[in-house]
């Protein structure tokens, strides 16, 4: 380190002991500025979490570089004062807040703390504050922003990420996650306010200010009576004799997806006991994400083979995303893609519409959206059927945009999915909903049972009927930034060369979009169509065989993720040719693109 770096890290930490009154963090870097560990001195202070569109994601613990109290009240100081700034009437709206279950006992943090914290703050300046009393899914949060139609929202939770992290997602009067510019507006006032006011500390005016309100009980009711306008067989659903194993990933799903289906006339889910309650340990799971499949699902797979159930549905801890899993005639069980499931419920969303809607001239107005990395099957299903079919960059914070957009242009928008098992299954939550969801698909299930078919029987049936689409995803681990923009960097001058490569292996490419320069080689001018970031790294390739790989960075996790498609035609291609075909070419992008042991990455296998 040399002097300049000395002198910030020193001014960093003399003002951290000057503003933190959590006396925990505050006692922990007294000790490790009492004992020279200068290494962890910086990584808690050698830099500030950067405050994006995802908000901020970070581990707890002191420091302006993790998640805790001070940092916090800082953020929420800067969106404070943006809010105010941007609206005139903050003071007669509000903001609503919620929370998961994350806690961490060393640091004295917790979801629920970091919500009054903020709740506090906002409330010291007169603004409205509806506080959920109770641990909530993220869902809650945009959903009452658009009830209410308050100013903003304020979600605590880190999903699904390992039981050491935290973060602070943002939802604007919209319903949507924010997009730019409000998230370099907010990042732009944080900096500028972070001194703690006089009141951001005493978080007791929580307890007896009248701008705070409770909205859970009123949310959940209402929540559950708009879902209820989307169960359209409820005698089935009633008489089914299909059982569903539920899990929460010890997170906060168990008592709504229990409400959730009970409001569509099920028996509830049998819930996996050693997962159902929350923990923020997460104590029986290697990584609290049913989009690592199997892994997370072994309880539940034990359960349901115990309890002759044939479909296990499956929260994340938030409760945003849903994974499914259906027992074969092998006695195997299947896990579906993200990519797999939205197939099913885009059919079956639009074929329980239709049904409503049977007069052509409806569907003029009718879309559905998906991220440019997944599957391309609703575009497939689009063509055929006659509605309309948008894609947008990775992450539902764009599709809740695009959906309000089209919304208020008198449009219906009747699904949006990403591949990463999220799904907003209705207009009312302008953001990935895995109770909606659950609910949702276990209606398709029994209707499809009375048919005496399965989920995937349908599966193969859209396939065959609207074109297969096999698709791959994966993602290799790197710790090191210059690692990862070194890697992208060869893809843009590859090997050597000053230009993208034409090829990967035997693949010849036909197409290349790189949404991080704003190149698309397809467009007539070279310039992507898509929004392009420079702070995030996206490269698209499109093959000669028809094809489709993404490469990009994760924007709250260590990760390079990769997507994969091949997509043929309705009524053509053999389906083991095309299987092997894929892996011929996920295996060729890791070799040629990738290069792991070049680069030190680890696999997600590993």
């Amino acid at each position: 380190m040399d002097g300049v770096e000395s002198v910030a890290l020193d001014r960093a930490i003399v003002q951290w002991l000057e503003w933190d009154k959590n006396p925990k963090t505050l006692a922990e870097v007294r000790q490790l500025n009492c004992d020279g560990d200068i290494d962890r001195l910086e990584e808690c202070f050698g830099s500030r979490m950067m405050f994006g569109t995802a908000g901020m994601r970070s581990t707890m613990g002191p420091g302006f570089s993790h998640m805790n109290d001070l940092t916090i009240i800082q953020t929420t100081q800067g969106l404070c004062r943006c809010l105010e700034k941007l609206f005139p009437d903050v003071k007669d709206r509000g903001v609503v807040i919620g929370f998961d279950a994350r806690a961490h006992p060393p640091s004295g943090s917790s979801s629920q703390r970091f919500a009054r914290f903020a709740a506090t703050v906002l409330v010291s300046q007169g603004i409205p504050v509806y506080l959920f009393s109770q641990i909530t899914p993220t869902p809650f949060v945009p959903f009452t922003v658009s009830q209410l139609k308050l100013c903003a929202g304020i979600m605590v939770t880190a999903s699904h990420n390992p039981k050491q992290d935290n973060g602070y997602k943002v939802y604007w009067d919209n319903g949507a996650q924010i997009i730019p510019p409000h998230d370099q507006e907010i990042a732009h006032a944080i900096d500028e306010n972070l001194a703690p006011w006089s009141e951001s500390w005493n978080d007791k005016l929580v307890d007896y200010s009248p701008l705070i309100k409770d909205p859970y009980e009123n949310m959940k009711n209402k929540y559950l009576e708009c879902l209820q306008k989307h169960c359209f067989h409820r005698d089935i659903n009633k008489t089914t004799k299909l059982k569903f194993v539920h899990t929460s990933v010890h997170g906060v799903g168990h008592e709504f997806v229990q409400a959730a289906l009970t409001a569509f006339n099920f028996t509830p889910p049998i819930a996996v006991p050693e997962q159902k309650d929350p923990d923020p340990e997460f104590p029986t799971v290697k990584y609290p994400n049913p989009e690592e499949g199997k892994d997370v699902l072994n309880l539940s797979f034990s359960l349901a083979n115990k309890e002759g159930a044939t479909i296990i549905l499956a929260n994340d801890p938030d409760a945003d995303r849903l994974a499914v899993a259906e027992k074969q005639e092998s006695g195997e069980w299947k896990v579906f893609s993200g990519n797999e499931l939205g197939a099913l419920l885009g059919w079956w969303i639009f074929t329980c519409w239709k049904k409503q809607h049977p007069e052509s001239s409806c569907l003029k107005k009718v879309y559905m959206l998906a991220s440019t990395v997944s599957s391309k099957i609703l575009r497939a299903i689009a063509l055929k059927e006659g509605f309309h079919f948008e894609e947008t960059l990775t992450g539902f914070k764009w599709m809740g945009n695009k959906t309000k957009e089209l919304l208020d242009k008198g449009n219906t928008v009747l699904f949006a999915f990403e591949e990463a098992i999220g799904y907003m299954s209705t207009e009312f939550v302008l953001d990935k909903d895995g109770v909606s969801a659950a609910a949702i698909v276990a209606e398709m299930a029994s209707y499809l049972a009375t048919k005496n078919t399965t989920l995937s029987k349908q599966l193969k049936a859209i396939y065959e009927e609207y074109g297969y689409h096999l698709s791959k995803a994966s993602y290799f681990i790197c710790h090191k930034p210059e690692t990862i923009d070194r890697l992208f960097q060869n893809l843009r001058k590859y090997n050597g060369t000053n230009q993208y490569p034409n090829s990967c292996g035997k693949f010849e490419i036909s197409d290349i979009r790189d949404l991080t320069t704003g190149y698309d080689s397809s467009q007539p001018n070279k310039g992507a169509v898509l929004p392009t970031s420079k702070s995030s790294q996206m490269i698209t390739f499109t093959f000669k065989n028809g094809c489709v790989a993404t490469m990009r960075t994760s924007g709250t996790e260590p990760k390079i993720k990769y997507y994969v498609e091949i997509c043929a035609p309705p009524g053509t291609g053999d389906f083991e040719k095309l299987k092997a075909e894929l892996n011929d070419l996920v295996n060729a992008l890791v070799e040629h693109f990738f290069q792991p042991d070049k680069n030190g990455l680890t696999s997600q296998s590993t």
